[in-house]
């Protein structure tokens, strides 16, 4: 197998996201308050099962490669948009999910590039991984568009 350094590195990239993604929807889904609040907390409680699916798909990828899956000391948290102090700003948890949400779309793009004709399982994992991803971009740009309308 030729040298995957840079697809590893991708991938390592992609699972750190997922699980800075489950690490804050689990603390939105817990902290947010207010009766307007309670579909995104359910929609954001039932999205950690399926990023931590995931952070473990792509840590799977990355040993099958030849890589390792970085521990915590490895991951690099603090880059995506955190969970607010006010526990009411429903809208701001909604466009803090659509930025993570294009932030995951455009890592798994240039994931889905870099493999194209050298590394068609990796590719195909990240075309269903950006499905997933594009399904809860247009789920949380709905409800951004309900909060708007009602502002």
């Amino acid at each position: 197998m030729s040298d995957n350094s840079h697809i590893i590195g991708l991938l390592q990239k992609a699972y750190s996201h997922e699980l800075e993604v489950v690490t804050n929807f689990i603390a939105i889904s817990t902290n947010l308050d207010g009766i307007r609040a309670e579909e995104i907390k359910k929609a954001l409680a039932a999205d950690v099962a399926e990023e931590l699916a995931h952070a473990q798909q792509l840590a799977n990828r990355i040993k099958q490669i030849g890589g390792l899956v970085p521990g915590s000391a490895g991951l690099e948290f603090g880059s995506l948009p955190q969970p607010p102090e006010d526990t009411c700003d429903v809208a701001g948890v909604i466009k803090g999910v659509i930025e993570a949400e294009i932030i995951a779309c455009k890592l798994y793009n240039e994931i889905i590039k870099a493999t194209d004709g050298i590394d068609y399982v990796t590719q195909d994992l990240c075309i269903t991984l950006l499905a997933d991803e594009e399904e809860h971009l247009v789920l949380f740009r709905g409800y951004l568009k309900e909060y708007e309308r009602d502002a």
